[in-house]
């Protein structure tokens, strides 16, 4: 297996991966601005304005998901991400102005929404051009690359971002994640890989969005379900990362709230202790970079998830008993180390089967799958939370993933590329 540094020697490799190291750290400040913005503006209302504002960072996947993952096979891949990034550079350079100055929240939820609109294209292409700047043996120690990308924005993003928010403000969190796209964009032009994808047409490009949004959702829907069906590989990969999203979905607002009122702090508890949940990503990442083939892949996702709901109990149950923000960082770092080997085993596995002319709609897919998960489940414990505690929704998800991991370790199913 190659070594992370050699693969990193690939100029073009390195630019992509540096890019998104340096976006994604800007995005999770920008994510953390917002969430300081909104609790500190709707104080007694904060997590359903933070539900609102999530709702329309997801939206996206529906409306526009389906047509990006089939303009990604046809466009230049490396085009479509810098241009997605110099986008997004204007739109979150607008985005301070209506936060200030009007009183409606409704502009910035619009920008925010076409925000993510945009990045709908970016992430099928990111997912989609490795294979083609990494030999097919390099593909695990590059998708683990770019996992740890993710990895390196949740330490520095939301553990700076929670810092700088208290210190200067949400509009200037958000002035550093548009500066941040814009030097990602410049180190995607500076690839030097050029695919033979068509030039992007914006006279058919708008004609097709119109018709996007024209189409019913359900019809969408219903070519998902037909799509998953048929092929056995995908399904499966779809399911797996249904499940880590909803749990996701389903802790996220809720456990924003439980970290501010067992802290008392709006922003700088809650992003620290996901820096240190960044922490337990990147480690377990490299870890399972280095030794992931030794391991059945079937097997380590599932005890992911057993790991992943016991983690969660303890977590809140330590809280309960006393608030100690070190117990709290071990927790989140462990867990960290538990989740990662699950996103890198689906991506390699969908690279591994999936021909590159529908890599992008494969990734498209899966990405609707995984955000109708994250949204269904934020909102059902958004709804719980008026009847039951934080304590109650955040240890049912826990039992819940225990018992999905178990279930599938006694029954496992013949999978020949996770086996």
């Amino acid at each position: 297996m190659s070594k992370f540094s050699e693969v990193l020697k690939n100029r073009n490799f390195f630019c992509l991966w540096l890019g998104q190291i340096i976006s994604q750290l800007g995005d999770r400040l920008g994510q953390m601005a917002l969430i300081g913005f909104v609790s500190s503006a709707r104080p007694g209302s904060s997590t359903v304005e933070i539900a609102k504002m999530l709702f329309f960072t997801i939206a996206p996947v529906f409306v526009i998901g389906p047509l990006a993952g089939v303009y990604v096979d046809r466009w230049d891949r490396r085009r479509t991400m810098y241009l997605s990034d110099f986008l997004r550079t204007i739109i979150f350079f607008v985005i301070p102005f209506f936060l200030y100055y009007s009183k409606s929240l409704w502009l910035v939820y619009l920008l925010i929404f076409l925000a993510f609109c945009v990045g709908r294209f970016f992430i099928p292409a990111k997912l989609s051009i490795v294979p083609e700047l990494v030999k097919s043996k390099d593909l695990l120690i590059a998708n683990s690359l770019i996992n740890i990308t993710g990895m390196i924005a949740a330490i520095g993003g939301f553990g700076l971002g929670g810092l700088v928010v208290e210190w200067w403000g949400a509009k200037n969190g958000l002035y550093l994640d548009g500066l941040t796209f814009f030097i990602s964009g410049l180190l995607i032009f500076l690839i030097s890989h050029k695919s033979k994808s068509s030039k992007i047409n914006l006279w058919e490009f708008s004609y097709q969005v119109a018709e996007v949004i024209r189409k019913s959702v359900l019809e969408e829907l219903r070519e998902g379900i037909v799509y998953f069906w048929k092929n056995k590989e995908v399904r499966f990969a779809a399911w797996v990362m249904f499940v880590l999203s909803a749990a996701l979905g389903g802790s996220s607002v809720v456990l924003i709230g439980f970290i501010q009122k067992v802290f008392n702090s709006v922003t700088r508890d809650f992003g620290l202790l996901s820096m240190f949940l960044g922490l337990g990503l990147f480690f377990g990442s490299i870890s399972y970079g280095r030794f992931g083939q030794r391991i059945s892949r079937y097997k380590i996702i599932f005890i992911s998830l057993v790991l992943s709901g016991s983690i969660l109990i303890l977590f809140v149950l330590s809280q309960m008993l006393k608030a100690s923000f070190l117990i709290a960082a071990c927790f989140a770092f462990i867990m960290g180390v538990a989740i990662s080997p699950i996103v890198i085993v689906v991506n390699t596995a969908i690279h591994n089967f999936s021909h590159s002319a529908m890599m992008g709609k494969v990734f498209s897919s899966l990405e609707m799958v995984m955000h109708f998960g994250f949204i269904a489940f934020m909102f059902i414990s958004g709804l719980l939370t008026r009847i039951f505690s934080y304590v109650i929704i955040l240890n049912s998800l826990g039992i819940i993933l225990i018992l999905t991991g178990i279930v599938n370790l006694i029954f496992h199913r013949k999978i020949p590329w996770l086996d």
